[in-house]
């Protein structure tokens, strides 16, 4: 395992240096030119279907039992650094043995977690209206009549240039923008799988049994991945509702081929995490879910999903890349933040070296 991840250090050090040797080959577009070129859509088109219920909901020892068969498995192989897609690896000549062992043992341990409760999932979600302002910012409004500001969310925008037809994209294209006339909606969602995980894990450390203290956070780590797309589900079809008639099968949820996306503060299209502490302002997931997060942000069960809902058709994921200066100091502005603090949390998406 050593010699494994001095190698992969080794192969990130490789890939650093070549990618600065590239930072400056990708044209970057200004701020106002990227915005220039955000997505295109005919708001006026569209009619925003309207959640069945504001505010915010829970759902409190959600049975582990419905989750089961909506586990996507091959992350799971992927955090035991076996590499294939679920079922195939099964069958794979040089891993496919390994595999096969590491899959009946998670079954057995998983039969265990739903049947003795080992683990409670808990849920909080909440839909708000809500409009893109300036481009890039969203308001959250305390209620429908729109009067009163809750919050402002900030998206960032993609500014590498893009092929012909192409827009550099932000969270907040999809959207409808306050001066549109449309009134639209935002929803938010933290979910955990890993309540009671911590007295499991003691058991087995106190053992000194690696392999299931290992095991079990990999199963809640996938028992919370599944509760996030089956509450994504129902609010598709039934808490919010704009998609009622939705059929897709596992397979089709693993590969979203549904409508609307449910990004997450850190991720690719919105790598700033301190958006979550908005997301735990909004919806509470401390009172409502029993989650907390750290200074860093990290949430804590650590078997946990955090984000926001746009239910647009349009709206789809998207990886924000490199950003230059002229949108950092725009960004800092908006958080009212110095620069080098702009600089710290979006230290990985900066386009130059955050010291120059």
């Amino acid at each position: 395992r050593d010699a494994f991840i001095a190698e992969l250090k080794l192969d990130y050090e490789e890939k650093r240096s070549r990618h600065k040797g590239r930072k400056s080959s990708r044209r970057q577009l200004s701020i106002s030119d990227a915005r220039a070129n955000k997505t295109k859509i005919d708001w006026a088109a569209y009619t925003p279907t309207i959640p069945k219920k504001l505010g915010i909901q829970t759902l409190d020892n959600y049975p582990l039992s419905d989750l089961v068969d909506r586990i996507d498995w091959t992350p799971f192989f992927q955090s035991w650094e076996l590499h294939g897609k679920y079922p195939r690896i099964l069958e794979d000549e040089i891993v496919g043995e390994h595999a096969t062992t590491l899959f009946k043992d998670a079954q057995k341990m998983l039969k265990q977690i739903v049947d003795e409760k080992w683990l409670t999932a808990r849920a909080v979600f909440g839909m708000f209206p809500a409009n893109t302002v300036n481009d890039d910012d969203m308001e959250i409004y305390t209620d429908e009549s729109r009067s009163e500001v809750l919050m402002t969310l900030r998206s960032l925008r993609q500014q590498t240039e893009r092929p012909p037809g192409r827009p550099n994209a932000a969270l907040a294209d999809f959207l409808a923008p306050k001066d549109s006339g449309v009134k639209d909606y935002i929803g938010s969602f933290a979910v955990t799988a890993g309540i009671g995980i911590d007295e499991h894990v003691a058991r087995f450390e106190a053992d000194h049994d690696d392999y299931q203290s290992i095991m079990i956070k990999a199963l809640a780590d996938r028992l919370a991945e599944a509760f996030a797309e089956r509450l994504h589900e129902l609010v598709r079809k039934d808490y919010w509702g704009y998609v009622s008639n939705e059929t897709l099968d596992n397979e089709d949820l693993i590969n979203e081929k549904y409508q609307g996306i449910r990004p997450a503060p850190g991720y690719p299209a919105c790598p700033d995490h301190t958006e979550k502490g908005l997301l735990w302002e909004l919806i509470d997931p401390v009172t409502n879910a029993g989650m907390t997060i750290t200074e860093s942000y990290a949430m804590l069960p650590t078997a946990a999903v955090s984000g926001f809902y746009f239910a647009h058709p349009e709206s789809r994921y998207f990886g924000l890349g490199k950003i230059d200066q002229d949108q950092v100091e725009d960004y800092a502005a908006r958080k009212g933040w110095d620069m080098l603090t702009a600089e710290r949390w979006l230290g990985p998406a900066l386009s130059y070296d955050g010291d120059d």
